[in-house]
């Protein structure tokens, strides 16, 4: 069983940046493929980001790429996602979700999920 709470969501004007943290709980943690997804009003869940359990390989949406970062401390058992450049459009609830197999954009792949922590970009 693992536990994720999200947190650093917030209001931030265009161009600025965010970093969004995920602290689990489980001894587990480093075996986990983790990711993040974000709804925006009105739209269905989307993969933004994710990486493998050991850190080594990442993979992002194209709506974010070059902007977004995705890293994870394993002595601290947290996934980060940094977000620079931030824009309107990336205005959502962000959700950190884990996985026991590897990366994937599918959100059926992903087994435990947080509560959620809402990003708002002004223009």
């Amino acid at each position: 069983q693992v536990q994720l709470v999200e947190s650093g969501g917030g209001l931030v004007q265009a161009g600025g940046s965010l970093r969004l943290s995920c602290a689990a709980s489980g001894r587990t943690f480093s075996t986990y493929t983790m990711a993040w997804f974000r709804q925006a009003p009105g739209k269905e869940r989307e993969f933004v980001a994710a990486v493998n359990w050991s850190g080594s390989n990442t993979f992002y949406a194209d709506s974010v790429k070059g902007r977004f970062t995705i890293s994870r401390d394993s002595a601290k058992n947290t996934v980060y996602l940094q977000m620079n450049s931030l824009k309107p459009e990336d205005t959502a609830v962000y959700y950190c979700a884990a996985s026991r197999g590897a990366i994937n954009i599918k959100e059926s792949a992903y087994l435990y999920w947080g509560q959620g922590t809402q990003v708002t970009v002004s223009s």
